[in-house]
């Protein structure tokens, strides 16, 4: 032995000699979890008193660093949040666990070890924990903790594997405690309860906590109703994307010429953080959210592990069935998200481009598929417009992504009017469509006239409810608040609350219901079709492209034969007569 000392004592593997001389200056570590979880200033106090307690004589805490976090975040992203500021923790702080790590690494650092209440405050998983004790160790700085033994003149064996107990019962406590919560989230998700913010045409309705331990102290549940004009303005939305195929420019621009009749979303931030208009991102995110078809949905965001970023679907969580109003029917929803769409990346309708050489537009543009699936391109040369597919434009590099097919393929616009003026005279403009116009016409006004009683009598009824409302509350001032009486006329005025918004968004439908067309302006239009049926082809461009988007025409390119088919889709009521024959669904093809 040396000066007394047993040679564990003195061997490589023990603590720095100085902890033997004299006074020991130590730093203090402390940690708490978020303000939601327990109060930070007892937390901080009790761990710092404890470390105090635990401490020989002739040692004595110099400098203090504590935070208020996770203790499963990285090393990379601690101390950085500013949350320990918002609480008055009387003990002075010389920063968080950043802080101490860069002061340990000093040679004129203030402490010679580390004192902490457990390994635990250090950090929840034993990763973070060991790395933060391995840099100290390197810069000669022990750590030590309150509810370990701490030998200084005697071997570290015994004391690294109470540590490592320590640490993985930390690690075991806090994912057991994360599993557990987990399960109980999924279970209430099934059950068709809502979590977070409700999304965008939802408002949240609240409902008494099942338990009644926590129903006694005021918690509750929620589930999702539609929001009026909001529920009203996810269903147009989804209507405009799958039956008029628009892309998410041109929804933009339909909901913000009118943002009366379509509120612009806000954000979580709230109202401001609000643009007051809509934009791209939030139309696509609305499209993408499947809660809107009625089903409770949850995970699709990983917030906890990848800041935010989206899940595979394969890991969402859904209700066994739907629990709230759907907004978007199911099978429109997957045929959105799931259907590969044609038109991405490329702007709206057939405007001229952006590029200042461009000086002229194609009135097919968008609309015409080659058999590759590749959208065509319009070109003009020697006065002649053509469309072309040219795949090895845009795979350079990629020889494998367009073997066997043609280096060019062209199709003179001329010819497809032709043909196209042929088939819409032959699937559209029939001989009898006159008469089926002018039939029209008349059921149109009829409608009219319905719509009018209609209004009239919505009218009617939004006076009742508020006079019922009214009554329901001059009652409800004369009880006390506890009174049975006064809850179950809380109930009715909520009940009658709710009819009269789903009347005010009744009547609002009706209102922006477009007009009839003017009785003196269909005699010219009838007399106008048989003129429009032969000179279809010649007609103003902008005519062509409302005609074509219309009745969303889609024309394909075959690889092996010349000819090319053409489909449309008509509404329901607006399909020519049937021919005898075997039945066809609502589009109509031609080759």
């Amino acid at each position: 032995m040396a000066a007394g000392l047993p040679d564990v004592a003195v061997s490589p593997f023990a603590p720095p000699g100085g902890l033997l001389r004299g006074e020991v200056r130590l730093a203090w570590l402390g940690r708490c979890s978020t303000q939601e979880q327990q109060d930070p200033r007892q937390s901080l106090l009790r761990q710092f008193e404890r470390s105090r307690s635990a401490l020989p004589e002739a040692w004595v805490v110099v400098c203090h660093f504590y935070d208020v976090e996770s203790g499963r975040l990285g090393l990379n992203k601690r101390g950085k949040d500013g949350t320990v500021e918002r609480f008055e923790v009387p003990i002075p702080r010389d920063g968080g666990i950043q802080e101490l790590l860069a002061e340990a690494a000093h040679p004129g650092r203030r402490f010679d070890a580390v004192i902490c209440e457990s390994t635990a405050r250090v950090a929840r998983r034993m990763f973070e924990s060991l790395s933060v004790e391995r840099t100290l160790e390197e810069a000669g700085v022990p750590l030590f903790a309150w509810n370990e033994p701490i030998k200084i003149g005697g071997g570290r064996a015994q004391q690294i594997l109470q540590r490592r107990i320590n640490q993985s019962v930390a690690e075991y406590e806090v994912f057991n405690a994360l599993e557990t919560s987990w399960g109980g989230l999924c279970l209430h998700v099934r059950e068709g309860w809502n979590i977070g913010k409700p999304p965008y045409g939802y408002t949240a309705r609240r409902y008494r906590h099942p338990n009644p331990v926590k129903a006694a102290k005021g918690q509750t549940k929620s589930r999702l109703e539609p929001d009026g004009t909001r529920a009203h303005t996810v269903t147009q939305i989804a209507h405009w994307r799958y039956h008029d195929r628009l892309g998410y420019a041109a929804i933009v621009d339909r909901l913000n010429a009118d943002p009366a009749l379509f509120p612009p979303p806000i954000p979580p931030g709230g109202a401001a953080r609000a643009r007051g208009a809509w934009g791209k991102s939030a139309v696509a995110d609305l499209l993408r959210n499947p809660k809107y078809t009625g089903y409770q949905v949850f995970n699709r965001r990983a917030s906890r592990s990848r800041s935010g970023a989206h899940n595979d679907p394969a890991l969402w969580v859904w209700s066994p069935q739907p629990v709230h109003e759907p907004l978007i029917p199911k099978w429109m929803y997957d045929a959105l998200t799931q259907k590969p769409q044609a038109n991405q990346g490329s702007r709206a309708g057939n405007t001229i481009n952006v590029h200042p050489q461009t000086n002229r537009t194609y009135v097919l543009r968008g609309m015409l598929l080659h058999a590759c699936n590749r959208r065509m391109f319009g070109k003009h040369r020697k006065g002649i417009t053509y469309y072309c597919c040219q795949p090895e434009a845009n795979n350079r590099g990629r020889p494998d992504a367009y073997a066997g097919h043609p280096k060019t393929t062209y199709i003179r616009e001329d010819l497809l009017l032709d043909a196209l003026a042929a088939f819409y005279t032959d699937h559209v403009l029939r001989p009898n469509q006159p008469e089926r116009l002018a039939a029209e016409l008349e059921r149109a006004q009829h409608r009219s006239s319905a719509q009018q009683a209609e209004r009239d009598q919505l009218h009617h009824l939004l006076n009742d409810y508020t006079r019922r409302q009214h009554n329901l509350l001059q009652q409800a001032q004369n009880c006390p608040a506890d009174d049975p009486y006064a809850t179950a006329l809380r109930h009715v005025y909520n009940d009658l609350e709710a009819e009269r918004t789903s009347t005010l968004a009744t009547l609002h439908n009706l209102t922006t219901t477009a007009p009839t067309e003017a009785v003196g302006t269909m005699p010219e239009l009838l007399d106008a079709l048989p003129y429009l049926a032969r000179h279809l082809a010649d007609a103003p461009e902008e005519l062509l492209r409302r005609l074509f988007e219309t009745t969303q025409l889609t024309i394909r390119l075959h690889s092996d034969s010349d000819p090319v088919a053409f489909h449309i889709t008509l509404p329901d009521h607006h399909q020519p007569p049937r021919q005898p024959g075997p039945p066809t669904n609502s589009g109509g093809s031609h080759e």
